[in-house]
């Protein structure tokens, strides 16, 4: 029993470590044809997560393992003015790091300087130096903007979230916090295999894409599929640069994975690799959540508009929409008509010379099935991390 144990351990390693991260439904599709149930498989993968050799978390409402490098010690500073909350974190990280504890700002940047640790855990509001200056100093210093921030606040005002992701935080944690998905994050930033991970990057791929844009077509019509976009933001990065524009893309997707999140529903999340996002789901879950990132926005767009050199605390949005030469940016959701998606997707696998199903489609594709023709942004990355070009330049 325990050399079978072992052998399924050892092949379920090769596997996540081939593809460096896979989904639970993809690694169920093929331990089922090899005879392993999924209660073996669950436990299998249980054991892995507890010897820290693997770590899993929800990634657009996927839930998606990640293989962990065998790495010496890395060092997390946590930077928390409760005692009681910088131990529960402390604590929350285990013992594969080695931790070091301050709980004041004003010590923070020598500390860093000093120490170089590979993450910093921040909280906002801190004793002389708030967090938000601490993000920023380390991330506009070239000797340090390697290190990985995790903003981790009870306040979750828009401009927070804003101004974190803008000076360079990786990730934005709402108090109270879920131990394991802190941990989780710290193992998965400093030890994933590959690439380091990228919460708007590292959503569902192409692959992961196609399976859910089969998925869309076979279940009932209460199951929907579609675009969310983030109209002119192709215009707004031609007039305020594309950096600028990443940003807003990085605010939309945390946004939009903290929803998915609140409603526990059967959501998923994907990326074009551009302005837009696929989600699909129930139409009942779908539209809550649309309607929230919705307002969600509204309340950050104030912001961006301050960021640009736009003052809407004195003039309303829509008054500096059209009184200043400005894009007008908005969320907005396009549900794919399921019998036009079918249409479009025999079009397609007849380019392909495709008789059924294939097993991915092209990002060029999946728009094009979805409705989508829009290339006018195109993400790509490269180990600096994320680049934005407009298209047709």
């Amino acid at each position: 029993m325990e050399e079978n144990l072992n052998k399924i351990k050892s092949e379920l390693l090769s596997v996540i470590s081939d593809r460096q991260q896979i989904s639970l439904n993809e690694l169920k599709d093929i331990y089922f044809s090899r005879g392993v149930g999924n209660d073996k498989l669950e436990n299998t993968l249980q054991t892995l997560e507890k010897e820290n050799l693997v770590a899993s978390r929800i990634n657009g409402g996927v839930l998606t393992y990640y293989i962990l490098e065998k790495e010496p010690f890395r060092n997390v500073l946590i930077v928390e003015d409760d005692k009681n909350i910088n131990k529960l974190m402390a604590l929350s990280l285990g013992k594969d790091f080695e931790i070091d504890q301050i709980y004041d700002g004003g010590e923070a940047i020598g500390f860093i300087r000093k120490k170089r640790p590979n993450l910093v855990i921040l909280d906002l509001m801190l004793p002389h130096k708030d967090g938000l200056d601490i993000c920023r100093t380390i991330k506009s210093d070239p000797e340090l903007n390697n290190t990985v921030v995790i903003l981790v606040s009870a306040m979750d005002p828009a401009s927070n979230r804003f101004k974190g992701i803008k000076y360079g935080a990786d990730y934005y944690i709402k108090k109270p916090f879920d131990p394991k998905e802190l941990r989780t994050l710290v193992n998965i930033f400093l030890r994933k295999k590959g690439k380091r991970f990228d919460p708007l990057i590292d959503l569902p791929d192409e692959e992961r894409l196609s399976k859910e844009l089969e998925r869309s077509i076979k279940e009932s019509n209460e199951y929907t599929i579609g675009t969310l976009k983030i109209e002119n933001l192709g215009t707004y990065a031609r007039k305020f640069g594309e950096k600028p524009a990443v940003v807003i893309l990085r605010v939309v997707s945390q946004l939009l994975q903290d929803d998915i999140k609140k409603y526990g529903q059967d959501i998923f999340l994907g990326f074009l690799n551009s302005d837009e996002f696929v989600i699909a789901g129930k139409k009942d879950a779908l539209s809550n959540i649309v309607g929230e990132i919705k307002r969600e926005f509204e309340d950050v767009l104030q912001f961006i508009l301050q960021d640009a050199g736009y003052k809407p605390v004195i003039m309303d949005i829509e008054s500096i929409f059209e009184s200043e030469d400005i894009p007008k940016l908005a969320i907005v959701f396009t549900e794919s008509e399921k019998n036009e998606r079918i249409a479009k997707r025999e079009e397609v696998l007849k380019k392909k010379m495709a008789k059924d199903n294939i097993s991915m489609y092209t990002y060029e594709e999946l728009q094009n099935i979805l409705g989508s023709s829009n290339l006018d942004i195109i993400i790509t990355r490269d180990e600096k991390g994320i680049n934005l070009r407009i298209g047709n330049e």
